[in-house]
């Protein structure tokens, strides 16, 4: 198995910078995610790893080798596409064989291979069929397969459940999971889909046109963004973000949105009296935002309250949309209250849970 290393990696394409100054490490044996918006330059990191995309600069290295020169082939690398990219006229087997008969493996090593990545895979009874035979869940485990038997040092998969349904998507996320914590290899994984990334990855690599944004534990990213289109691109429904200014008054300070003002915990004084009478940019999650007849014990609370112009219950959850007069915002409330349309609702904001971000660089005030 091996390490993966970026070390100031650059990709250009033309005048446009796809990736740029990318470093990073990922470690023996773990799985790190890759996610960002479509075009953000995730899929191109992959590539230039696999040897599909030339580095304008930089290295890259896997284990202490670096491969920038190395071709695809001999980088010891199995990649899984998002089209899975089977050969209709093959059975399963020979999908999953093909790359080691290229090799000359010889037949039974590549009969072992085979037979117990499928296994592995609940493979088995499908050996024989075609690709057009098999559902969309199926042929996504043959292309998993089809990369297993090569017993490379690193997986790169790149958004290889899209094509998938929400509920085969789920089953399949703890598929790969179970598939990297039982073969002991370095996964890297690409997606656009925070949720995917959120609960597969040991740390997620969150990127925005071409720059790397923070790198991460799942738990720090949501709980510790380290700037703003990382508060808002983790955690599903995103951030609430409002623009506020820092005011002082009898010793405490307040973030005032212009319709209403949240106290900002005692322990911060010392950080944020540096701001007072300046705009910062005050974000709050929706699962932070409460109903008042429902206020979890051994919270600090501020009042809020507004008018409610969407209701959306999804069964488990509650999600309002709430216009305060100056501003709109998700609150995820106990699926007890039940508000209608036009209704005004009063509400608590966590304390304890805001998040401040400084108004010209975005960075997170800490």
């Amino acid at each position: 198995m091996a390490s993966v290393t970026y070390r100031n990696v650059f990709k250009m394409f033309g005048d446009f910078t796809a990736v740029s100054d990318l470093s990073i490490e990922v470690e023996d044996k773990e799985f790190v995610v890759f996610v960002g918006p479509s075009g953000c330059g995730k899929s191109t990191s992959l590539r230039m790893l696999a040897g599909l995309e030339e580095i304008s600069d930089g290295e890259i290295l896997i284990g202490d080798r670096v491969v920038n020169d190395v071709p695809p082939k001999d980088r010891d690398i199995a990649m899984v596409f998002q089209s899975y990219a089977l050969y209709p006229h093959m059975s399963v087997y020979d999908n999953m064989a093909f790359g080691l008969k290229l090799r000359k493996t010889p037949k039974n090593d590549i009969d072992r291979r085979v037979n117990e990545a499928a296994e592995i895979l609940g493979l088995t009874p499908l050996l024989d069929r075609k690709p057009k035979a098999l559902s969309g869940g199926q042929r996504q485990r043959v292309a998993v397969g089809r990369a297993i038997v090569r017993e490379p040092e690193v997986f790169l998969m790149d958004e290889p459940l899209s094509n998938l349904d929400a509920k085969l998507r789920v089953s399949a996320r703890a598929e790969i999971s179970k598939l990297h914590k039982r073969l002991g290899t370095t996964f890297i994984y690409v997606t656009h889909d925070q949720v995917e990334a959120m609960t597969m990855g040991d740390r997620i690599m969150v990127i925005s046109d071409g720059i790397l944004q923070q790198i991460d534990s799942p738990r720090n990213l949501y709980n510790e963004p380290r700037n703003v289109f990382v508060a808002g691109f983790i955690g599903s429904p995103s951030m609430n973000f409002f623009n506020a200014t820092i005011v002082a008054e009898e010793g405490k300070h307040f973030a005032d949105t212009g319709d209403f003002r949240v106290h900002i915990p005692k322990k911060s004084d010392a950080v944020y009296s540096n701001y007072v009478g300046k705009e910062v940019v005050f974000g709050i999650r929706p699962e932070n935002i409460h109903a008042v007849p429902y206020i979890p014990p051994d919270i600090d609370a501020a009042p809020i309250s507004g008018t409610v112009d969407v209701v959306e219950l999804l069964g488990h959850e509650l999600n309002l949309v709430i216009n305060s007069g100056k501003n709109t915002f998700v609150a995820i409330v106990d699926t007890r209250l039940a508000p209608t349309v036009g209704n005004k609702v009063d509400l608590v904001v966590n304390v304890d849970r805001l998040h401040l971000f400084d108004k010209d660089s975005e960075l997170a005030i800490r």
